[in-house]
């Protein structure tokens, strides 16, 4: 069976909701129509009226020039087709339609490389390439190499253009602003060439240096919105030297300048803008005056609000990219305000359902002991009481911070005595334990030792639920250089199972975004004896209380006196 082919003049494939709405899009198809005419008319205007071209005449060719814009979108193979038969019928008749048509010839050839694959682009490239060729030859003159070479490039540029937005196609992009310094430069180029190209041999450089030049500028615009004052000076440098030495080629890079002097004001103070429009009256008028008998008044004014244009484009364009900033960061504030919000929810909701359970468990051991308890089961209530007691302050401390997270300073309980408390409570379960304080550790700030802390409680509790009672435990806390260390090791455990506690599994990986909070690390693994080892060192920021003060005398901690 023989492949399906696909039709040359084929609608693209519609989306489902482009078939529920058939008209989707033909606003747009009308105003490229639109365009199209209006652009012929201000190309051939001058030419109206003529013996050679009556008006109705000029008018039928510009609606053949600008009508299949409208095509552009939906079929740019047939839009491509009409434009390059015109192109080489006005030639021949010697139409000026010749120029808008050889204008929107690359466009179409760029739009069908876009939207078709390479077996339906190459043979209308082709097409075109020939038609701009016939255009670009005079009369009578056979093709040289420097006709084929610019009828090529023509249309080479936009189909390579148009190919690699192609390859882009569905492709997730997060940053778009290499592909836009790309398109800037290939239209800078573009426009530069097609200006100045048949001026390129009227002075005394040589073609090869102008056309570098040329080219240079053109591809100035891709670093344009990086470097607008550095793109500026140059534009205006390459403007005075064409003036000054190929001087027909300086009217068509006046845009160029106009350009980067807009995205300059895009972004500058009024003082830069003032000093880069002076520079640019300044040029201007260098590249359009010829004799200076020529200036006059209203001239002098047309010029000077032709470079005002730029700047008050750009100028409008950088108040919308500021609003348009403003009212992210308004969204991100709304965003945060919004997260805060929540937690301070959740943080409530925690803080109920916890603090429900746990008040009903103290409640229930005071219970137990005002019903006359007595023995162990008196001091094991009263744990449970103290212990409920605790946690409730734990949770109003927790919800304090979830909702005000800026907070620096908490009330938090003294480090020495949690980790004390740790081990008296681990003793009494019959699990033997060895506290030993190293090197001073009080002198570390209090946050970190509240997570030295911690982390002992933490280690304490596993070893109870993985090792069991009966498993000698030994803990070191103590300062080395800019670090506060902990060290939990166990011995193996007692003969028989461990005691079945409950455990959701994130002991280690708690302790050890802990740690890491702080700028510190965690380790947990076996120790040479079967047991095993934790180990913790948490960096110590800032000077140490208790170090020598700094040389400089105005260096002082809070709350000493000097």
């Amino acid at each position: 069976m023989s492949p399906v082919r696909r039709p040359f003049f084929r609608r693209p494939q519609e989306t489902s909701e482009d078939a529920r709405l058939p008209w989707r899009g033909v606003g747009t198809d009308v105003a490229l129509a639109a365009c199209g005419v209006v652009l012929d008319v201000l190309v051939t205007w001058g030419s109206w009226g003529g013996p050679s071209a009556p008006v109705w005449i000029a008018a039928a060719f510009s609606l053949l020039a600008g009508l299949p814009l409208g095509l552009l979108r939906r079929h740019p193979a047939a839009a491509a087709l009409h434009l390059a038969v015109l192109l080489v019928v006005c030639d021949q008749l010697g139409a000026s339609t010749a120029n808008t048509a050889q204008l929107l010839l690359p466009i179409a050839v760029g739009v069908l490389a876009r939207s078709r694959d390479l077996r339906w682009t190459a043979p209308i490239a082709v097409l075109a390439s020939a038609a701009t060729a016939v255009n670009l030859a005079d009369p009578g003159i056979a093709f040289t190499r420097n006709t084929w070479f610019y009828s090529v490039g023509l249309i080479a540029v936009p189909v390579l253009i148009g190919r690699y937005l192609r390859a882009q196609e569905g492709r997730r992009r997060e940053d778009p602003a290499p592909l836009l310094d790309l398109l800037l430069a290939a239209g800078g180029v573009a426009f530069s060439v097609l200006g100045t190209w048949p001026y390129w041999d009227s002075g005394s450089p040589p073609v090869w240096a102008v056309g570098l030049v040329v080219v240079l500028a053109g591809l100035a615009l891709g670093v344009v919105r990086h470097l607008p004052g550095g793109v500026l000076l140059l534009e205006s440098v390459v403007l005075v030297v064409a003036d000054q030495y190929v001087p027909r080629t300086g009217n068509s890079l006046q845009l160029l300048a106009l350009i980067a002097l807009g995205v300059f004001a895009t972004r500058a103070s009024w003082s830069w803008v003032a000093a880069a429009y002076a520079l640019t009256c300044s040029v201007t008028a260098i590249v359009i005056v010829d004799d200076a008998s020529d200036v006059t008044l209203f001239r002098a004014a047309a010029l000077m609000t032709m470079v005002t244009a730029p700047v008050a484009i750009g100028r409008y364009v950088g108040s919308r990219q500021a609003a348009a900033r403003q009212a992210a960061d308004l969204a991100a504030e709304r965003t945060r305000a919004d997260q805060l919000a929540e937690r301070e929810r959740i943080a409530r909701e925690v803080h109920d359902i916890v603090a429900h359970h746990v008040g009903a468990m103290v409640l229930r051991a005071s219970a137990a002991q005002y019903a006359g308890a007595g023995g162990p089961a008196a001091k094991a209530l009263a744990d449970i009481r103290d212990t409920g007691h605790r946690v409730l302050e734990d949770l109003r401390g927790l919800l304090a911070v979830l909702r005000d997270p800026g907070r620096e300073e908490l009330t938090l309980a003294d480090p020495d005595d949690v980790m004390r408390d740790a081990v008296a409570r681990m003793s009494a379960a019959g699990l033997p334990v060895d506290l030993r304080l190293d090197g001073d550790p009080a002198r570390a700030p209090l946050v970190v030792r509240a997570s030295a802390a911690r982390i002992v409680q933490e280690g304490l509790t596993n070893v109870l639920k993985h090792a069991g009672p009966g498993a000698r435990t030994e803990i070191t806390v103590g300062m080395e250089e800019r670090e506060l260390t902990v060290e939990v090791r166990n011995g193996p455990g007692a003969a028989g199972p461990a005691a079945a506690l409950p455990s959701h599994g994130q002991g280690i990986a708690g302790m050890r975004e802990r740690a890491r909070a702080l700028g510190g690390r965690l380790t947990a693994g076996p120790a040479e004896d079967g047991g095993w080892r934790l180990a913790a060192a948490l960096p110590i920021p800032g000077p140490v209380p208790g170090d020598p003060p700094p040389a400089d005398p105005e260096c002082r901690w809070p709350g000493r006196t000097a």
